[in-house]
């Protein structure tokens, strides 16, 4: 394999010592910044590690999300852990494996055929040679290249790879001590810091001895519009908040947004910046032929992760050490170097795993907070918890989308044009090398703001991520409405855009479907060349028992999404089962993957039911609203999710595709289940509802034509 097909990680790390150390006799260390979110990655790469290198996996230690001794491979996103970084190790397994092999045949004076490796150990002819991967180790120059010449093991006579393997993340998350909220570290001060009351608010005056004299009390630190305080103990922190937040007098805008009251026709009115693609030539109309438009939407949704965001860092005077649960630890270091004006090598990101997040939440916001507190509280560690009134006010949201479709079916059923327009505020605004990103940086006295940022569709754009269909379309036209200025922070939530275009195209599928009178498996099946999708869907229509014709209208349906996400990544299909009644219930969902070689196949299953109730729930149930300047939906009373007590019945099918490389499955499954959800309802009531979430409210104003508002 030429070094241009190498996956990403492997260009940008491409040294074996960025992957491998053979250092501690008996056990290997396999090194990754993919970090552990939940999706059981740590498990994941132990697989793989121990696959390639023929051990078992009690010898592989993963150290992940760690800048002193990890590789730079950007972040835990986009589904790609597994179809690169994990690919990456496997390949640097491989060739370390192979080099020692080599190795130890000079050693050996004896042809490299003659050598088997068990547990570790040389096998000479099949007999014990003396020599282990450990004591051949260091004869190597670590520092060669990883060529991606060495073949890979051959999946169907895998012993590790493909197999159920219990999570080893689990028993410390089970016990107690498996999270970032759980670190305790020695003479740790418990920091809790004042968010301003509303966006835009200034801070006027702060009267700071009233706050200082509180018991327990280490010191208040204030710039800006930035204030917080240091305790010994974490009840004293919160009652001191409480105190700073009535001592404290702000300067708030009054003026009024005047956006968000109807996301479908606001957005659409504001300044955005436009970039495009087209492909096909227009086919021209037949007289018959059919063309119809819709227009979708979807409100900001929050992370709403099961716990706050949470970080610990201490600085000795030389080193800045950081615990967070930040999706990216070495791009967080060079956002933390440039705001606190630190080189980045004498800072130390460590990643530690935090209570749920797929995307950007607070935890660089609150990986800043603890850092620039450290410094001042210096040589004590210092760890913030954000407040849940903060979590759900201040960290960033998914962005609200209105998607706009045009399209045209021939009379045969074939799709003969397909336009969309989008309108998004950005979904990429992570710390990085280009931009601080971090919300107390920019309300310091001296502050880092937040730069002006828009995505087009030549370079990259959340957006518009899977605003190309995957059907066969003669002529398709895709247009995003970038916009740079929201009042209001954005950035990735899980899918970045790839959520509310797959639940607008799909919906669309299932309209034009309906305009011409076609099955909307058929009309799928019929203009879908690609053999494996057609294979997902046909496998998930046969375990849901797909019924042709269904009636309408009877409050009872089933709908159908489908989406290959990225359209690169793993084939999803999902056939949902609703009830419409005083409320509506999501009864049984039915999703049929393929994700070429499954490493873990518990594991894939996991991430397709946690996104398909994920899913489910921003379908049915969340948005973040406003009132004025300030988020209103603060509190898991006034941002509802869904409970365990409205999960359906899920039944996931894998189908094995052990000769194709690896796909990306984290975030595969909520496209296809909005849109399935959503056409399910359609066909419960007959009405269409295009405007998220799909409410008791939504219905009847859809059915009686009026706004919601």
């Amino acid at each position: 394999m030429s070094e241009a097909r190498l996956p990403w990680s492997l260009q940008e790390n491409p040294r074996l010592r960025n992957w491998l150390d053979f250092s501690e006799p008996g056990v290997v260390r396999a090194f990754t910044a993919k970090v552990e979110l939940g999706q059981g990655i740590v498990t994941a790469m132990t697989q793989i590690a121990a696959e390639e290198l023929a051990l078992p996996l009690s010898r592989i230690r993963v150290v992940s999300g760690d800048t002193r001794c990890c590789p730079n491979e950007s972040y835990t996103a986009g589904s790609m852990s597994i179809e690169i970084g994990g690919t990456s190790l496997r390949m640097a397994c491989a060739e370390a494996r192979a080099a020692i092999v080599r190795e130890a045949a000079k050693i050996l004076a004896a042809d490299a055929a003659r050598i088997t490796v068990t547990d570790g150990k040389i096998l000479l002819d099949g007999a014990d040679s003396g020599l282990d991967y450990w004591k051949v180790a260091p004869a190597l120059d670590w520092s060669m290249p990883v060529t991606g010449a060495v073949p890979l093991s051959d999946a169907h006579r895998a012993t590790i790879l493909g197999k159920s393997v219990a999570r080893l993340d689990l028993p410390a998350k089970v016990s107690g001590g498996g999270f970032i909220q759980d670190l305790e570290l020695p003479q740790m001060v418990y920091a809790q810091v004042m968010r301003p009351p509303s966006i835009g608010a200034r801070l006027e005056t702060l009267d700071e001895s009233k706050i200082s004299r509180l018991p327990g009390v280490v010191r208040v630190f204030h710039s800006g519009d930035f204030a917080a305080v240091l305790c010994e103990r974490e009840y004293q922190a919160v009652k001191a908040l409480e105190a700073m937040r009535s001592a404290a007098k702000w300067i708030e805008d009054e003026s009024d947004w005047s956006i968000g009251r109807n996301w479908a026709e606001d957005l659409p009115k504001l300044r955005s910046i436009d970039s495009q693609t087209e492909s096909g030539t227009p086919a021209p109309p037949a007289e018959d032929g059919i063309r119809i438009s819709a227009r979708y939407s979807k409100p900001p949704i929050a992370h709403a992760a099961m716990a706050p965001s949470c970080a610990l860092a201490q600085f000795d005077g030389d080193t800045l050490t950081v615990w967070t649960h930040s999706q990216g630890v070495h791009p967080l270091r060079t956002a933390l170097a440039k705001a606190l004006g630190l080189s980045p090598e004498s800072i130390a990101v460590i990643h530690a795993q935090g209570a749920g997040c797929y995307g950007h939440n607070a935890a660089d916001d609150a990986a800043f907070d603890a850092a620039l507190l450290a410094m001042h509280a210096s040589p004590r560690p210092v760890r913030v918890l954000w407040t849940r009134e903060d979590e759900l006010s201040w960290a960033p949201f998914g962005s609200p989308m209105v998607v706009k479709i045009d399209g045209a079916v021939t009379p045969d059923g074939k799709i003969a044009d397909w336009s969309t327009e989008i309108w998004s505020a950005p979904h990429g605004r992570r710390p990085s090398h280009w931009a601080v990103n971090l919300l107390g940086a920019a309300h310091l006295e001296t502050p880092i703001p937040f730069p002006e940022l828009h995505e087009d569709m030549r370079v990259f754009a959340g957006g518009a991520r899977n605003s190309e269909p995957s059907y066969e379309i003669a002529h398709r036209k895709i247009v995003l409405h970038s916009i740079p200025g929201l009042p209001f922070r954005t950035s990735a939530l899980r899918t970045l855009g790839g959520y509310a275009n797959v639940t607008a195209s799909e919906s669309f599928m299932d309209e034009l479907a309906d305009a011409a009178n076609i099955d909307p498996f058929e009309f799928r099946l019929q203009n879908l060349p690609d053999s494996r999708a057609r294979r997902v869907l046909e496998t998930v229509a046969g375990v849901a028992g797909w019924s042709r014709g269904a009636e309408r209208g009877r409050g009872r349906a089933c709908g159908i999404g489908f989406a290959r996400y990225k359209n690169t990544a793993a084939y999803v299909a999902v056939i949902a089962q609703v009830e419409v009644d005083d409320e509506i219930r999501v009864r049984r969902v039915w999703s049929a993957v393929d994700a070429g070689l499954v490493i873990n196949p518990d594991g894939v299953r996991n991430q397709i039911e946690g996104g398909i109730v994920q899913a489910i729930s921003w379908t049915l149930k969340e948005q973040v609203e406003f009132d004025h300047a300030r988020v209103t939906t603060n509190s898991w009373k006034k941002y509802p999710i869904i409970g365990f007590n409205e999960i359906p019945e899920i039944e996931v099918t894998l189908i094995e595709s052990l000769d194709h490389p690896p796909l990306g499955v984290g975030e595969a499954s909520l496209g296809p289940t909005g849109a399935a959800v959503a056409n399910a309802v359609a066909r419960a009531l007959d009405l269409r509802i295009r405007d998220l979430p799909i409410t008791r409210a939504s219905i009847i104003a859809a059915s009686t034509g009026q706004r919601i508002s």
